[in-house]
This record gives structure tokens, C-alpha cells and sequence, in this order.
């Protein structure tokens, strides 16, 4: 490193929006920008992933309640799953349910007049093959990826991880705030 240039030196941000970037923190506008980029790309994926494993017919929300209701193999209520993905639109999540349900993925129990929903043996069958998948392009990937990094990148995962969540409970509360104005 050349004298007068330190580690610290300021970082040039990658933003979508130059016009929402602040100067109390430019950071954010790139945080967003490449949420963005990740967010499209994770559901491309998620539903590639699917493809692969049998299913080209479901989205992303699909994908992503399918894996919710077989998580832990318990059943679930609507309200259970838009909680866990953090969906206000419960009437996504309830037409991702019956999309499942006609393909024969999901099966709903009607307990009073809550509904419980659970995977069926061919939606558990989905789920193990769509693991498969994800391990022999995703997750091998990776290891390739991390090489000789392997704990550490595997830490550093964890703590952006630990990070998307804290924030998203800030978006949450931002989005409340805004809602009042």
C-alpha cells in the first residue's frame, strides 16, 4: 500500500439510486442495491432449483411455503407461515397453499376454524430431491468457493445472516413509520 493510503480508505459504493444516497449512510443505498441483485437472484434460483427437481410450475413463494409447511414436519397455520416469511399479504401465501395443495404437495387440516397445514409423502419427496439438487450446484459451489476459507466464509455467512435479520426488523419498523405519514 502506498503511503497516505490506509486500509480504511473511503470505499466507493455501488448504488441503483445515486439520488437516495445519504451522507449519514451512503452504505445503505449499496446495502439495498445488492439486496436487489441478491433477492432476484435467490428466486431465480429457488425456482431453478425446483425445476430440477421436478417442479417447474411453482414461483418463488411457492418454493419458498412448500419448504416452510415441511420445516421440522410439524403443521402450520396460514398465519404461521406469513409470520415465519415475514408476509403481510396472507392471500399470497393462502394461493401458494392451494396451488401445493392441487399438485398434491400439501394437505390441509381443518382443526375448528383454523386450517393445518403439512407436507404430503410426495411434497416431503420434493423437498429431500430439491436438497439434492441444491447440494450438487449450490452447495458444492460453495465449498469449491470458500477453499481454504472454509470456517471462516462459513462464519461470515452466519454473521450476514444474523445481520439481514436485525435489519429487516428495521425495514419492518420503517415501514410502519411511513404507513403513519
Amino acid at each position: 500500500m502506498s503511503e497516505g493510503k490506509t486500509k480504511t480508505a473511503k470505499r466507493r459504493n455501488i448504488v441503483s439510486s445515486a439520488h437516495l444516497v445519504s451522507e449519514r449512510a451512503a452504505e445503505l443505498s449499496s446495502f439495498e442495491y445488492g439486496l436487489y441483485i441478491a433477492s432476484n437472484a435467490f428466486e431465480r434460483w429457488i425456482v431453478r432449483c425446483m425445476a430440477a427437481a421436478g417442479l417447474p410450475e411453482l414461483g418463488s413463494l411457492d418454493v419458498m411455503v412448500l419448504h416452510t409447511v415441511n420445516h421440522r414436519a410439524r403443521d402450520k397455520r396460514l398465519a404461521d407461515i406469513c409470520f415465519v416469511l415475514n408476509i403481510e399479504d396472507s392471500h399470497t401465501v393462502n394461493y401458494a397453499l392451494k396451488k401445493l395443495a392441487r399438485l398434491g404437495l400439501v394437505a390441509g387440516d381443518k382443526r375448528g376454524k383454523e386450517i393445518f397445514y403439512a407436507t404430503t409423502a410426495e411434497g416431503a419427496e420434493v423437498c429431500a430431491k430439491y436438497r439434492e439438487v441444491r447440494e450438487a450446484c449450490l452447495v458444492n459451489s460453495f465449498s469449491a468457493f470458500a477453499g481454504e476459507k472454509g470456517e471462516d466464509l462459513n462464519a461470515e455467512i452466519g454473521q450476514a445472516a444474523d445481520l439481514l435479520r436485525a435489519l429487516s426488523g428495521l425495514y419492518d419498523q420503517a415501514a410502519r413509520s411511513a404507513t403513519s405519514l
